[in-house]
């Protein structure tokens, strides 16, 4: 499979009246046509910054680095005027954001926002077949009355209803990539289940790539490929599905994964709390961010910020302990 999406050094900053905010740092990932790609982490550490850099979203006091690259399909979107940028999103990448009561117009019904998609990147298109589009995209979503459905406002439908709607309306233009920020919060688990099985069959038929944005693990066990792990506006470590969840290297990551109830567990359980709380992102640490929360940090922690190492082809992660001379530190967090 080709590279879809590579972000290369990749940095954000805010400008506030506290001083400069530096959300994401140094960035660099790619996703590849067709894959499911997960970014995780704890609410603030940069993810849906990072989603909105790919769109093309972050505006004043937001800014993007002149040495940032963004590139899709070849084409650098940090580069695009506003015109082609606008033809970008919706077009080639959709987004549907984390609460759809709030995305949704509470004005408009739900049939003219969706044909409102097509009307700006379609508007060759008759009325007939746009109406027709969009009665097909909400029956693939998985709601049944779809003709019912296009004449009913935004409060007249449920919260699963109304996530089916934003899904239909980010995919009516059959994008190359879909972007989805929490895309299941506030629903129940029943009702998350449907919307994460739903997206994984739209993603087989339209042959599409998905970039989850999530601090639900559990989402990712069930949908990705490659999971990301972000902290403080950097990626602490990447590797597949698999090698995340069973053989996890950054102390951040293990964390993550032990403050997760566990099923096979009888009886009863104490939930594991990470410590602390993460760092003032005005003035980020100068060493490794995680290190005032590490169990095993060391005093090289909180000097220098670790490099990255690869466990594997597909595995890597920016931890101290990866060092060889890290010696006990590194027994102690293999043994965790």
């Amino acid at each position: 499979m080709n590279d879809l999406l590579k972000m290369r050094h990749v940095s954000v900053a805010y400008h506030t009246y506290n001083g400069v905010v530096q959300s994401v740092r140094e960035v660099s990932f790619s996703i590849k046509e067709g894959q499911t790609v997960a970014l995780v982490g704890e609410s603030g550490c940069g993810k849906s910054v990072t989603a909105k850099s790919i769109m093309g979203l972050i505006k004043k006091p937001g800014q993007v680095s002149k040495e940032s690259e963004i590139i899709f399909a070849g084409t650098d979107i940090t580069k695009l005027s506003p015109a082609k940028l606008r033809k970008f999103r919706g077009k080639e990448c959709s987004m549907i954001f984390q609460d759809a009561l709030v995305s949704l117009n509470p004005t408009m019904k739900i049939g003219k926002q969706i044909i409102e998609s097509l009307d700006n990147h379609m508007p060759e298109l008759s009325k007939d077949v746009k109406r027709k589009r969009a009665i097909e995209m909400l029956q693939m979503t998985g709601i049944a009355d779809a003709e019912q459905c296009l004449g009913k406002y935004p409060h007249e439908l449920s919260g699963g209803m109304r996530q089916r709607v934003m899904i239909a309306i980010a995919l009516i233009t059959h994008p190359k990539l879909l972007i989805a920020d929490e895309p299941t919060t506030s629903l129940d688990v029943t009702i998350q289940a449907q919307i994460l099985k739903q997206m994984k069959i739209l993603q087989k038929q339209m042959g599409m790539a998905i970039f989850v944005i999530t601090h639900d693990l559990g989402i990712v066990a069930d949908v990705a490929d490659k999971v990301i792990v972000m902290y403080a506006g950097k990626i602490v470590e990447e590797g597949e599905c698999r090698e995340i969840f069973y053989q996890p290297i950054h102390p951040y990551t293990k964390a993550l994964l032990n403050s997760v109830p566990k099923l096979n567990v009888t009886g009863k359980q104490m939930l594991q709390a990470i410590d602390g709380s993460i760092p003032d992102m005005t003035n980020p640490p100068k060493g490794c961010a995680f290190c005032d929360r590490c169990p095993y940090a060391m005093k090289v922690c909180a000097k220098y910020i670790p490099e990255e190492r690869s466990a594997s082809d597909t595995h890597k992660a920016s931890c101290w302990l990866m060092d060889e001379r890290a010696g006990r530190r590194r027994a102690e967090n293999g043994k965790a």
